[in-house]
Formats: C-alpha cells, structure tokens, sequence
C-alpha cells in the first residue's frame, strides 16, 4: 500500500521538480519509504508534530493544507457568522514555519473563512491572546516547541484560546479522514487567496503587553532594585525575543541578551536541541551571565510557552533550576505577595498537571488555596480556568507543568514564557529587596515542606508503531498488581485512561479527570511514580516524585524506587 502511495506522489503533477528529486532520492530505501508513505500523520487534540519531510506522514506543505482544509469544513458547520470570525495564525522561527502558515492563510481563504496572520513570528501566548481578543472561532500555531530542528508543527486553538477540545478535534479528524489524500481536489489551494488574507493589527501587541504588566505583584521592589538587577537572557533563536525584552524594560529591568542566540535561526546551530529544560541549551547563557557576574539567566524555547531559569546556589555557581523548582517558587512567590498585598481571594485555586511535584499541594494548602491536577497538556488547565474563573465560582491564581510552562492571568490559556519572565525577574528583585535570594528562597521551602526530589525519565522508541508500543507497556502495568516499588509500598494506583482509583485494599472511587493513558502509583509519605507515553515525541515518560528528610536521602530513595520501577517494567 505504501508503495502505491509513493509512487502517486512521484506521478503527482502538485510537486514541484525540486520535491520529486527528495523523494527519487528514497527509492531505494524501503525502510524509509514506509516511515513516510506506511501512514498518515495523526491529528490529536495537540494537532500534528512530525518531522519535517515529504510523505503522508511527515509535516509538509500537503498535509498542513489537509489539516487546514478539514479545519475549514468543522467551521463551515458552525456556520456563517463563526466564518466572518474566523481564524488567526501565528508561526515561529522553524524551518517551513511561514510557509506552512501562509499555506494554512489560503485554503481557509479560499474557503470563505476571514483570516488573520501575524506579520512576523509571535509566540504561542500571544496566539492565544488574540484568538481572544479579536473574537475568533479557532486559531493556528505553527510551530514543534522544544523538538529539535527536523521537527514541525501545527497546533489547534478553539475560541477560549485553549487548545482545541477533544470533541472539537474528533470532528476536524473526521473531514480530514474524508479529504482522504494530501493531494487531493477537494483541498482548495488558489494562490489568488492569499489577496483576502489579513494582517493582525498592531494594536493586539500592545493591549497583550498592556494586559500582562497589569499583573505585576512587586512594582516598588522593582523600583527601588530593578536598575541593579543583572538578567542575562536568551531566546534560544526563537520568537520570544521581542516579547520578553519588551515586558521586561517595560517595567523597569534590562537583560543583557545572548548575541549568538537572538538571530532567527531556523537551524538553531548553537544548540543540540533548543529546549530551555536542559542545561545544554543554557551553556552559553550561564558562560555570559559568570563573565558579567548577573545574577540569573533565563531562556525560552522556540514558540515561547517554556521558560528555562538558573540561579545562583550557596557557592556562587550557576545552578540550572528544574520545571518543578520553577513552578514552586513562582507558585510560592504569587501567593506570597497577593497574601502581603491583601489580594489573595478566599476562592482562589492553582493548577497542576498530575505529573508535576507533589511540593505544590503542601504550599497551596498553607496559602489557603486550592490545588486542582490535571493531565499532562495546559488545554487542560486552560479548562479548569473556564470552568471555575469565567463562570466566577473561584478565582485562578497560578498554573504550571513541570515541563517549564507557567500561566499567571486569564489573558491567554496555554503556557506563557513571557508573563512567567517578568514574574520571575520581578520576584528576583523582591527577593534581593528583602536581603534573600532565589536560591535561598527554594532551600527555605524545602526545610519548611520537606524536600521533594522530582525527575523524570524518558525511554526512547522509534519507527511507525513506535505509538502503540508505548501504549502497550502502560497498558500491560494496569493488568499487574504492585504493592511496593523499591522496598516502598503502595498506597493507591490511578489508572487516567479509566479515570480510576485502586487503593491497597482493592477499593475503587472515580478520578474527576479526563481521560488519558497514563498509570500513577501513590507511595506512602506522599511520593509517586508516574508513567505515560509523550503526546509530543516517541517517548514513554517515567516521573518520580520522592519526598524524603534532605535530598541525599532523596537521591538514595530514587535509586532504590527507580531500580524497583525498571524490574515491574520488565
């Protein structure tokens, strides 16, 4: 079947003399062939995300106009006036992003839909926004966020500004199952679309800026310490920047940015992978900030949703902080100084997804507040925000996943790099106004809740079942009954794709989330282990979460759990 595909594809009078030589070039290669043609690209509640390459399962300029096209047909549904709102998109600074995005313009245009494109790269958070803020009925990202330089995406948006719903999502599939082939007929292509396409005002750029210095927690201690404050600062080549240096002068603190990494680098050549999670993507930052002798760095991914930090520890060197760290001490920050400040409502809640640290729970209840956990993806937190703050039940407060994404505001409903940086720069000159440091601060909330060792492991997986092999092994866990992992025993297991939790003693109750294939063990003294297939890379994800005396008691509880975790896996 496969091959059939491939050789329609090489007869297609659609691709251009430049793109028959890629794929004249596999001819040979059977293995790859098959990676490419063996099937088509999956749109899931996260869109698409592959790599970039010619074939029925890559990313491309004819499986972004399919996507684009079963988008069109869901909103010609909705009807005329969710047309005349229509779409914006946004892209970033990835191989293929403009075109895709421009790509995407067309076939909406040439489907009687109103569109908006951004004249130049924006990231997510402001995508997000604007879908909001011009009332649109969906929006486009273009863009693989950390994945490495052979990847693309293309990300889905419903009218909240989240991501597309699941049951939004199921009926887009639906026309895209029905389109059938990339290069088919019923995909409207005309370049004489591009003329009803329309540039997104100006003026979204100011309000977004306007909207996110409205939510600054510390305006004196800037004031007073902000001009001293040294902040290095990297975009990692990507989108994020314009937005964060803007944020950040605006009120009141100077980075000092990478010059290797500020150029739009589609092939992020000073990096392996651009991904401000690993300290790697940081070197160059963390080398400028000890010539400088700054006092933290920070560093964004290409879509500008993630933000990477290192701060100084007790011996003066540079310390790169994890999602999890991040996420306490902005969590632990925001409470702080809405409590000081008298502005910390009695019907205030934070959100986290269920793989993020335990940590979070013991600093949400001291401040009074509720912790509410979600799955992995911030469509979900997204959720819970319209759920209880749009409907005025309570009041959100913070929002964070261990993979460095961070949300203070309504103001868009996915992860935001740039709020989170200006919370973060501001909370570094509360801090030093204080006499304290950010590295102190996170060794005071360890003795005051106990230190929590959080990591996470991914086992790697290639080739076209590389999907259900993992879901295979999660779902084999669900059919063995642990009672201890490492010597530790287990208290309870939630099986998400049930929505159900076992406790030791084999009773059952109902998980209020939604549902997703992932098993969690709870461990006694409020550990966990968590494993789940990535949605974003071919990855089987293990998180532990261990919390013990001090971290090198820590360190021993994770050798020992994690010994256990890989001989259950076996």
């Amino acid at each position: 079947m496969f091959k059939t595909i491939y050789k329609n594809w090489m007869a297609s009078e659609l691709l251009s003399v430049k793109e028959k030589e890629e794929l004249s070039a596999l001819k040979s290669d059977k293995k790859e062939i098959e990676y490419r043609f063996g099937k088509f690209l999956e749109f899931g509640t996260a869109g698409m995300r592959g790599l970039i390459g010619l074939g029925t399962n890559m990313m491309n300029i004819y499986t972004v106009r399919q996507a684009t096209q079963g988008l069109a047909e869901y909103i010609k549904t909705l009807g005329a006036k969710a047309m005349k709102r229509g779409v914006v998109i946004s892209y970033d600074t990835r191989r293929m992003s403009k075109e895709f995005a421009t790509a995407s313009a067309i076939v909406l245009a040439n489907n009687g839909i109103t569109v908006h494109v951004f004249s130049d790269v924006h990231p997510v958070p402001m995508l997000s926004y604007a879908v909001r803020e011009l009332k649109k009925v969906a929006g486009i990202m273009i863009t693989a966020s950390h994945n490495p330089k052979e990847y693309n995406g293309y990300k889905v948006y419903g009218a909240d500004g989240a991501q597309m719903s699941p049951e939004a999502t199921e009926e887009v599939v639906k026309f895209i199952n029905e389109i059938g082939d990339p290069l088919s007929e019923k995909i409207l292509i005309d370049e004489e679309g591009l003329k009803k396409v329309k540039i997104v005002p100006k003026s979204i750029d100011k309000k977004y800026y306007k909207t996110i210095k409205a939510l600054s927690l510390s305006k004196k201690e800037v004031k007073k310490v902000g001009k001293k404050i040294k902040l290095i600062y990297t975009p990692i080549h990507g989108s994020g920047y314009v937005p964060v240096t803007t944020i950040l002068k605006s009120i009141g603190i100077s980075a000092t940015l990478v010059p290797e990494q500020v150029n739009k680098d589609t092939e992020f050549s000073t990096v392996e992978v651009p991904n401000p999670e690993c300290k790697e993507a940081l070197t160059l930052a963390i080398k400028m900030a000890d010539f400088k002798n700054a006092d933290v760095v920070f560093g964004t991914d290409p879509d500008c949703d993630r933000l990477g930090v290192a701060v100084r520890n007790d011996k003066g060197e540079f310390e790169v902080l994890s999602g999890n760290q991040t996420g306490i001490l902005l969590l632990d920050y925001v409470l702080r100084k809405l409590s000081e400040n008298g502005k910390l409502s009695q019907k205030g809640f934070a959100v986290k997804s269920f793989v993020s640290t335990g940590m979070a729970k013991l600093i949400a209840d001291d401040y009074g507040v509720e912790l509410m956990e979600t799955p992995v993806g911030f469509k979900f937190i997204g959720e819970k925000i319209k759920q209880f703050d749009d409907s005025g039940l309570k009041k959100f407060v913070f929002g964070f996943e261990e993979s460095c994404g961070y949300l203070r505001g309504t103001h868009c409903r996915d992860k935001d790099a740039v709020v989170a940086s200006m919370l973060f720069a501001e909370m570094v000159c509360y801090l030093n106004f204080k006499g304290e440091t950010v590295y102190g601060r996170l060794q005071e909330l360890y003795a005051k809740y106990g230190f929590v060792f959080d990591t996470n492991v991914s086992i790697k997986y290639s080739g076209l079942n590389a999907m259900k092999e993992m879901n295979a092994v999660v779902d084999k866990l669900k059919t063995v009954k642990v009672d201890a992992i490492g010597g530790l025993k287990v208290k309870a297991v939630r099986d998400y794709s049930s929505a159900k939790k076992i406790d030791a003693d084999g009773t059952v109750s109902e998980l209020d989330s939604p549902k997703t294939n992932a098993v969690y063990y709870e461990i006694d003294g409020g550990s966990f282990v968590c494993v789940r297939p990535s949605g974003t890379e071919p990855k089987l994800k293990i998180y532990y979460s261990l919390k013990s005396q001090n971290e090198a008691k820590a360190q021993m509880l994770f050798r020992k759990v994690k010994k256990g975790f890989e001989e259950l896996l076996k």
